[in-house]
């Protein structure tokens, strides 16, 4: 797992999750609705639609809210225009970062990218710069300790390993991979949906299933304050409105990402 998946499962155990749910929420509309104009509204035939469907339901977002931002984004009701752009620049230490983002307005958030980059210590870089050391892929993620999602159908019980990777591989998963107390498989972005309904469909309940951007190579960060710089940059570009993702290619013992952390 790359230091980055590791720093949100901390922040998510700390409750910064459930304070930002307010802007979670907002976010998640605007994939559902993106993915929606791109590709339509059938969820069988648009897989990308599907993934950020289920992602909304997830996090509780409410049905009917999920049904109008699908509606916007085919033209069915009126609404704002998002347009998907991408940036891409270096973190202290060399790290890079590939960053996802939805606007209505790419010069307004073209310039405050660059301004987050810059203030946080890190810098943008010209396009093409990082995004050939990142791969698009399906992330499902299975607790391995028992405790499931709320409102899952599939049973509570700790999951089997063998069950777990038979079924995700049959599905067509690249990797099933256990670190700390999940699960991660990882799979091509299209077959997302289908290797989380093959995992469920085997008694196993998923806790999440999302669209990433996955780093070819890792760089190891070994010094607390080159980490905290890096984590820096993480954040601040994370919190941003626009911004549905950021990608880095660093790692992170658990120990420093502990220290950095408290």
């Amino acid at each position: 797992m790359s230091g980055h998946s590791k720093w949100a499962t901390i922040k998510h155990r700390k409750g910064a999750a459930d304070a930002a749910r307010g802007k979670l929420f907002a976010k998640l509309i605007r994939q559902v609705e993106v993915a929606a104009r791109e590709g339509g509204s059938d969820l069988e035939a648009n897989a990308t639609l599907r993934t950020m469907y289920q992602k909304a339901r997830d996090n509780s977002v409410p049905l009917d809210t999920i049904e109008r931002a699908i509606k916007r984004g085919t033209g069915e009701l009126e609404g704002v225009s998002y347009e998907q752009v991408t940036y891409e620049g270096y973190a202290p230490g060399g790290v890079a970062m590939f960053v996802d983002a939805l606007t209505d307005n790419r010069n307004r958030t073209g310039s405050e990218i660059r301004r987050l980059f810059t203030r946080a210590g890190g810098s943008l870089a010209e396009p093409g710069a990082v995004a050939w050391q990142f791969e698009r892929k399906g992330v499902v993620v299975v607790s391995a300790t028992g405790p499931q999602p709320d409102g899952a159908a599939a049973n509570s019980a700790v999951p089997d390993e063998d069950e777990l990777i038979l079924a995700a591989l049959e599905a067509g998963a690249e990797d099933v991979v256990q670190q700390d107390d999940i699960w991660r498989v990882t799979c091509a972005a299209a077959d997302t949906m289908t290797v989380r309904e093959a995992v469920e469909a085997a008694g196993i309940a998923v806790a999440s299933a999302d669209l990433t951007y996955v780093p070819q190579n890792l760089i190891e960060l070994t010094s607390a304050s080159e980490a905290k710089q890096v984590m820096a940059v993480l954040d601040a570009l994370d919190d941003h409105d626009d911004v549905q993702g950021v990608y880095a290619n660093f790692d992170i013992s658990d120990s420093l990402l502990a220290a950095i952390a408290d």
